[in-house]
């Protein structure tokens, strides 16, 4: 009996014992979870967007905001509703100034939709960014160092000091250039088209700078003619050429001219290499089209078909001639000059010429056996190359996938779907007329390839995976190459 005691009371106080541990172990893991969680609650305060976010969410918002407005009746003609997948691949291609269209831009959208268009040409290319800054300047009378930092990673400035007088700078050349172009182009319009023609030189004149390739000239008779009714004109011709260069060489190859003047040498390597090759992506591809194409042409159209048809592959998207009509090896000339694109912190998109020098740099520096590419009397750092490399293989991998993927979708040769791709990711909008036939399928792998043009892959990347990676060092082991 006294066993039985004892056992119910030492029972009793071990399980008493064995409650208030119970208690407190519970107690202290909730305390636990609580500073666990206010630490998590507190570090995602802190941690904000980044620039390159920015730059996306600014660029998505614009595009949907477009989409939505055109998609209403009062953006078309008809006066009824425009299907959302036709109104997000216009307002994509606009604000991404590409050009490729499923819907004939002057007989499908009305003045108001037509001015929707203008207004996201207008807005991708200056950079949803840039016009963000502008009017939080006009309102406030000053830009934030967050606001600066967010400027400068979209155009890719030098320094953020230089962020406030490059963007006066852009903002005056964009719209004295567009302002002149219009001038310029309103004779010939006016007298073919009276009043009308005053809406159409801006209209084109904006398209051209911003390097978007839409037009106002289709009928219901003949759709998607683009320039070619002015194919002979030279006025038209040489004005539209103009601004489509102005707008592709990038502004701050311009704040380099406009800061050293003549003084050649002190521009920036960056500028020198623009300079050097983007004439020589225009005469080359030029020579190409004039022996190939045009032999029954007049010797003064062949050249200015030949030229006009060389500028405009690279960035623009206008056109003068029946594209399907040429030959192979020029159409494959063209899809080369599509991926190259124009230069960096311009109104166009592509990998950008620069991409290219630095790639045949390292390529002439291999083999010289030297460890890094030189020019002008400078050395390209090897995140340069690096960097150079990933966009190359990105914008090929991308061209090829997207190619075979809408050949395979649409039953289409392959040919004129790597066609399609590569304008969509160089962000040109020459077509050999299939956009308008391809199915939702095919315009959304059209739709992400074009946004992917004009953000920039690289933006994409750093926007996704914005923590910095981890900077170990391991052993060094060679891999055969070549």
């Amino acid at each position: 009996m006294n066993y039985i005691i004892l056992y119910y009371f030492t029972y009793r106080l071990s399980r008493g014992i064995i409650r208030k541990a119970v208690k407190k172990a519970v107690a202290a893991l909730l305390i636990l979870l609580k500073k666990v969680i206010m630490e998590q609650q507190s570090e995602r305060k802190k941690r904000k967007l980044n620039s390159f976010q920015w730059i996306i969410i600014g660029f998505l918002a614009a595009l949907l905001a477009g989409a939505v407005l055109l998609t209403l009746p009062i953006s078309s003609k008809s006066g009824e509703f425009t299907p959302f997948c036709e109104a997000l691949f216009t307002s994509t291609s606009a604000i991404c100034v590409t050009g490729l269209v499923v819907r004939d831009t002057a007989t499908h959208w009305s003045w108001f939709g037509q001015a929707v268009i203008l207004l996201q040409i207008q807005m991708g290319g200056l950079g949803v960014i840039t016009i963000a800054m502008s009017l939080i300047a006009l309102a406030r009378g000053r830009i934030t160092l967050k606001q600066q930092t967010s400027m400068q990673d979209a155009f890719s400035a030098p320094e953020i000091g230089s962020v406030s007088s490059l963007l006066k700078f852009i903002l005056i050349v964009t719209f004295s250039a567009e302002l002149i172009g219009a001038l310029v182009l309103m004779p010939a319009f006016c007298r073919d088209f009276g009043a009308k023609g005053v809406w159409m030189a801006l209209f084109h004149a904006v398209s051209a700078f911003c390097n978007a390739g839409f037009d106002l000239m289709g009928t219901q008779e003949a759709p998607y003619q683009s320039l070619t009714a002015y194919a002979a004109d030279p006025l038209v011709n040489v004005t539209v050429m103009c601004l489509i260069v102005f707008g592709g060489i990038g502004f701050l190859t311009l704040s380099d001219i406009r800061a050293n003047r003549f003084h050649v040498r002190k521009y920036k390597m960056q500028t020198k290499l623009i300079l050097i090759l983007a004439p020589v992506l225009i005469l080359i591809p030029a020579l190409v089209f004039f022996f190939a194409e045009y032999t029954d042409l007049p010797m003064g159209e062949r050249v200015l078909y030949s030229l006009f048809q060389s500028v405009t592959t690279r960035t623009a998207g206008f056109n003068t001639t029946d594209l399907s009509a040429m030959s192979g090896g020029s159409q494959a000339m063209m899809i080369f000059l599509m991926l190259v694109g124009a230069s960096p912190a311009s109104t166009a998109g592509g990998m950008k010429i620069t991409t290219l020098a630095v790639l045949f740099l390292n390529a002439f520096a291999s083999v010289r056996r030297r460890d890094c590419p030189v020019a002008f009397g400078r050395r390209i750092s090897d995140g340069n190359v690096k960097t150079a490399s990933t966009i190359l293989l990105m914008y090929l991998c991308l061209f090829l996938t997207g190619g075979i993927a809408i050949s395979w979708i649409e039953s289409l040769p392959v040919g004129a779907c790597l066609f399609e791709t590569a304008s969509a990711l160089g962000t040109v909008g020459l077509t050999l007329g299939i956009t308008p036939t391809l199915s939702l399928a095919s315009q959304i792998i059209l739709i992400l390839f074009m946004f992917f043009g004009r953000v920039g892959g690289l933006t994409l990347f750093y926007a996704t995976f914005s923590e910095n990676g981890n900077h170990a060092k391991y052993p060094l082991e060679g891999v055969v190459v070549g």
